[in-house]
């Protein structure tokens, strides 16, 4: 999300707002007389282990996606005790929310689960998806800008889909574990788009057949660098009401405002209000990918949700880690003279003010959300007759009360000298070397092992 370069913040400068340069929508309706409200956990299987991880890959471009690529090796690496089932951690990861640049591994991993980790670097990292895009500066693509974008006609998705998608849908995405999350920014009101059923719904849109290389180039588009990604509303073609809690959260003043705005939006999608949805990169309200799994804990019904009840029975440990790609303060001039920042610097300075500002708030509002979920499953399942329990499988000597969270924060802070001069040095874009690829991949993964949260998780197993 940030590091656009210069030539992105000179023409953010002068957008005065006009339009002209549009992605065809590619969503398409539900078919049948009505729709019905889907199961949000259907699709997936249920988990038969005391365990839950659920990961969260930042936006930073080739950056980001390096970085969790390190991340996801590290699981890969480590074993999971006999008593439990054996194999590698990575195979009982359970959600991961991602935007913009964390978003492509992210989606590759759900489509491929561990496979992913033998050909993600040859056919992802080291490639060049700015051979698709126009990058130059120029007069025609400024005026492109200021039309509302630079690059469309489905120029990254087009490339992401010949490169590692191949023109999968979110049917093969939603198979099994682990259920993925890509956030994109709703610019008109201001708040996450998760790709899921619960938006796709309001829609009246079929999020089955939706490709998953347009949802993760949504995540990825950049203002005036990219058009965004339209989402056409279908709305008027449904009969069924929103879910509860959607209503709940409009009529309540005091709901959270994360989810007061979301269930705004969704109600603009099926009301008419909205035709088309207009999507930028989901760094723009939430760099670092915490959306999906905040708000789907914030409009839940249930204390289980988003897992199913047999395996809320079931857990005993959980591990929540952000897998965070941003970069410290660079080395600026203007910090020691009188004069500066300005032009390009000063919008650089302002827009990653802006952003890291919001990413620390929604850091600290997911550490709660998680927290108070702890308390609230406690006391579920300390509430659950007998007769239930062990329907829902708990077994002799089950303890309600043994359940642990660990959350926690994987970035380039836990690095020092030259090695977090390097990593803070790579550039937000589609393009890096090999050395860079390498020093961020071998970072992600050495990041995660040193994690107070992350080993805390694996010595407590």
């Amino acid at each position: 999300m940030r590091g656009y370069g210069v030539f992105v913040f000179l023409i953010l400068s002068a957008v005065a707002g006009c339009g002209g340069v549009h992605n065809t929508p590619q969503n398409v309706p539900l078919t049948g007389a009505e729709l019905r409200e889907i199961d949000p956990n259907a699709g997936g299987r249920i988990i038969d282990d005391d365990l839950l991880i659920a990961l969260s890959f930042s936006g930073g471009g080739m950056r980001a996606a390096a970085f969790s690529y390190g991340a996801l090796q590290a699981f890969d690496e480590t074993p999971v005790p006999a008593r439990i089932g054996g194999g590698a951690l990575i195979d009982r990861i359970d959600f991961v929310s991602a935007v913009s640049g964390g978003s492509i591994p992210a989606a590759y991993f759900g489509l491929k689960k561990r496979a992913m980790l033998a050909d993600f670097r040859e056919n992802f990292l080291l490639q060049n998806p700015e051979e698709a895009l126009s990058t130059q500066i120029s007069l025609a693509n400024l005026g492109r800008g200021l039309s509302g974008g630079v690059n469309e006609d489905k120029r990254l998705s087009g490339w992401l889909n010949d490169h590692l998608f191949n023109g999968a849908t979110f049917r093969a995405l939603r198979a099994g574990r682990p259920r993925v999350w890509i956030n994109a920014s709703d610019i008109y009101n201001r708040t996450p788009f998760v790709f899921g059923q619960t938006a796709f719904n309001a829609l009246c849109s079929d999020l089955g057949s939706y490709p998953v290389a347009d949802a993760v180039a949504a995540s990825s588009a950049v203002p005036v660098a990219f058009a965004p990604i339209v989402i056409e509303s279908y709305g008027d073609k449904c009969t069924t009401p929103l879910p509860e809690k959607v209503e709940r959260a409009i009529r309540d003043p005091n709901a959270n405002p994360m989810l007061r705005s979301f269930a705004q939006a969704i109600t603009r999608y099926r009301d008419g209000s909205m035709k088309y949805v207009k999507l930028f990169d989901g760094g723009l309200v939430d760099n670092y990918g915490l959306s999906g799994f905040t708000i789907a804990r914030l409009a839940a019904d249930r204390p289980y949700e988003p897992m199913r009840p047999e395996q809320a029975v079931k857990i005993r440990r959980a591990l929540f880690l952000l897998v965070d790609a941003g970069r410290g303060p660079s080395n600026s001039k203007w910090i020691s003279q009188l004069e500066g920042p300005a032009g390009a610097e000063l919008v650089a300075a302002a827009s990653d003010t802006a952003i890291d500002a919001s990413v620390r708030a929604s850091y600290t509002a997911f550490q709660q959300v998680i927290n108070d979920w702890q308390r609230q499953l406690i006391g579920w399942r300390c509430s659950l007759p007998p007769a239930e329990r062990k329907r829902l499988g708990a077994k002799p000597g089950w303890n309600c009360r043994d359940l642990k969270f660990f959350i926690g924060r994987v970035d380039f802070g836990q690095f020092s000298g030259e090695r977090a001069a390097a990593l803070n040095a790579v550039p937000t874009r589609f393009r890096l070397p090999p050395e860079q690829i390498d020093l961020l991949t071998a970072a992600g993964k050495e990041g995660v092992r040193i994690s107070p949260a992350y080993r805390g998780f694996v010595s407590s197993l």
